[in-house]
C-alpha cells in the first residue's frame, strides 16, 4: 500500500488515495495531525525502541553493531530511574507534550526534530541520534496509520523543504535526506520518493483550477518557508513529469517556530531580565536569553542547559541590577523550561491573529505571573522573520523572470494577517488564495504517490 507522508516540522500527517482523492488518516485519536514532538526519560530508550521494533534483520544487525554502546546503557538508565521494561518508552506527539509540561525538569523533549537534520557541524553521534529520532517517529506514525487502514504500508512519497538550511544548503540537504531515507527504510518503507513541500501543496491546489495559471506557492511551515513558482492548470495536471513546469524555487530555514522564538525573546524574556542593566549601567548581554528561546538550535540548547552555563549565569546574577527578574532565568535553566516559554509565545501568536491583545499565562515560571502582549508588539517582534519570507517570495519571482497570476498560501503560519499584509505591500496587487493550512501538502504528496505507485 502507498501513502503520502508529511513528516513536518510542526505536525505529521499521512494520506491515502480513495475515491479519486486524498483521505487523511487519523493519527492521534480523531485528529489527522500528530505534533512533531518527542519525549523520553533517557536518550538510550530511543535506540532501544528502534531496535525492538525493527523487522528487517539485516538492518537490525547493522543497527545493533553501530549503536552497541548506547543500547548497553539502557540497563544503567533503567536502574537510574528505577523503571520496568515497559516503562522504557518514547512518547510521540501530544503525549510527548503532556509529559514534558508535567515534568519539564526530567527527561528529554524535542520539538520539530526535522529542523535539526540539516544543521551544520553535527558530529557522527549527533547524526545517529537524529536518525534514531526520525526512525522511532516514522515507526510510530506508520504503525498508527496501518492500524487505522488495516493494511501494510510499503511505499511513500515524503515531503521535504527546498532547503533544510540556508548555510551550506546542498551539503545540509544531502545530510538531512540521508537521515530521512535511512529512517524510512528502518521504519519499514520499501520504496521512498521525496517531493518539495511547496510543489506538493501546488499539486493539491491545481486540482481545482479551471484554467492554466502561473502560481507562486508559498508554504510557511513550522521550521522552513519554501516558495515554488509553478505553471499549473488543466493542461499540466495529468503530466507525470513536471520538472519543466517548475519555473523557480527558493527556501530557507525560517518558519512558524522562528515567529514563536522571536516573540518569546522580545515579548516575554524582559520578564526574565533581558534588556535590563548590569549594576555598572551596561545592558545585560542578550546571549543567554536568546539561547533559552532558540529551541530549534540543538547546539545552543545544549550550551544553555549545561552545568558550565549554569555556573556562568550564577556569576552573572551577582552583577545584575534586577536580580529578582534574572532569578527567573536561572529557574528556567534548571527546570529546562525553554520549550514551555516558546509554547506560551506560540499561543499568544495564534490568539493575536484575531485579537488586539492577549494575556499570556506564565504561572509555571512564577506565582501569579502573566503578561499582556498586543498586536503591535507582535508585529515588531516578528518583523525580521516576516521580512525573510517576503525576500524568499521576491527571489522566486525574480528567478522565474515573470509575474505570477496568483499567490497560493499554505502552511500553519501562512494565515498570519501580518504576513499577508507584508506580501501585498512588497508584491503588489496580486490575488492571494488561502489553502488548507495543514492538509494541502499531504494531499499533494498522496496524489504524487498515486501517480508513482498505483
Amino acid at each position: 500500500m502507498f501513502v503520502g507522508f508529511d513528516y513536518g516540522s510542526a505536525n505529521c500527517a499521512v494520506g491515502t488515495w480513495q475515491d479519486n482523492r486524498c483521505q487523511l488518516v487519523p493519527l492521534d485519536g480523531k485528529s489527522n495531525y500528530l505534533p512533531s514532538s518527542l519525549y523520553t526519560l533517557h536518550p538510550s530508550f530511543i535506540a532501544h525502541q528502534v531496535n525492538q521494533a525493527m523487522t528487517d534483520q539485516v538492518l537490525r544487525t547493522e543497527f545493533q553493531h553501530s549503536r552497541k554502546a548506547l543500547l548497553n546503557s539502557v540497563a544503567f538508565a533503567k536502574n537510574e530511574f528505577d523503571l520496568n521494561d515497559d516503562e522504557c518508552v518514547v512518547q510521540i506527539g501530544r503525549e510527548a507534550i503532556e509529559h514534558y509540561v508535567a515534568n519539564p525538569e526530567e527527561g528529554h523533549y524535542i520539538k520539530s526534530p526535522k529542523s535539526f537534520f540539516g544543521a551544520v557541524g553535527l558530529k557522527p553521534n549527533q547524526l545517529d541520534f537524529f536518525e534514531d529520532i526520525a526512525t522511532v517517529m516514522m515507526m510510530s506514525i506508520k504503525q498508527r496509520a496501518e492500524q487505522q487502514l488495516q493494511n501494510t504500508i510499503t511505499d511513500a512519497v515524503i515531503g521535504r523543504p527546498v532547503n533544510f538550511q540556508a548555510i551550506g544548503a546542498e551539503q545540509s540537504n544531502q545530510q538531512a535526506l540521508t537521515i530521512l531515507t535511512n529512517a524510512a527504510k528502518k521504519a519499514g518503507f520499501r520504496h521512498i520518493e521525496f517531493l518539495y513541500e511547496p510543489l506538493a501543496a501546488g499539486i493539491d491546489f491545481e486540482t481545482h483550477l479551471t484554467k492554466d495559471q502561473k502560481v507562486l506557492v508559498i508554504d510557511v511551515g513550522g521550521g522552513t518557508t519554501d516558495c515554488s513558482f509553478v505553471q499549473m492548470g488543466p493542461s499540466f495536471r495529468s503530466k507525470t513529469q513536471r520538472q519543466g513546469d517548475f519555473l523557480a524555487h527558493s527556501g530557507k530555514r525560517v518558519g512558524g517556530n522562528d515567529l514563536d522564538i522571536n516573540l518569546a525573546y522580545h515579548g516575554l524574556m524582559p520578564l526574565f531580565g533581558a534588556k535590563t542593566q548590569l549594576k555598572s549601567g551596561i545592558e545585560i548581554p542578550n546571549q543567554p536569553f536568546w539561547q533559552a528561546c532558540k529551541i530549534n538550535d540543538v547546539i545552543l540548547q545544549s550550551e544553555f542547559y549545561s552545568e558550565k552555563n549554569y555556573r556562568h549565569l550564577k556569576l552573572l546574577a551577582k552583577d545584575v541590577a534586577e536580580p529578582q527578574l534574572f532569578e527567573r532565568l536561572l529557574n528556567l535553566q534548571q527546570n529546562k523550561q525553554g520549550h514551555q516559554l516558546v509554547r506560551a509565545a506560540e499561543q499568544a501568536k495564534i490568539a493575536l491573529s484575531t485579537h488586539s491583545h492577549f494575556e499570556v499565562d506564565l504561572h509555571d515560571f512564577a506565582a501569579k505571573l502573566s503578561h499582556s502582549i498586543t498586536q503591535v508588539e507582535l508585529a515588531i517582534a516578528i518583523d525580521d522573520a516576516i521580512s525573510q519570507v517576503v525576500t524568499l517570495a521576491k527571489s522566486a519571482i525574480a528567478d522565474a523572470n515573470t509575474t505570477p497570476d496568483l499567490i497560493y498560501l499554505t502552511g500553519g503560519s501562512a494565515q498570519s494577517p501580518l504576513l499577508k499584509a507584508a506580501l501585498q505591500q512588497a508584491l503588489g496587487d496580486i490575488e492571494m488564495v488561502n489553502g488548507d493550512h495543514f492538509g494541502s501538502v499531504t494531499a499533494g504528496l498522496t496524489k504524487r504517490a498515486y501517480q508513482l505507485f498505483a
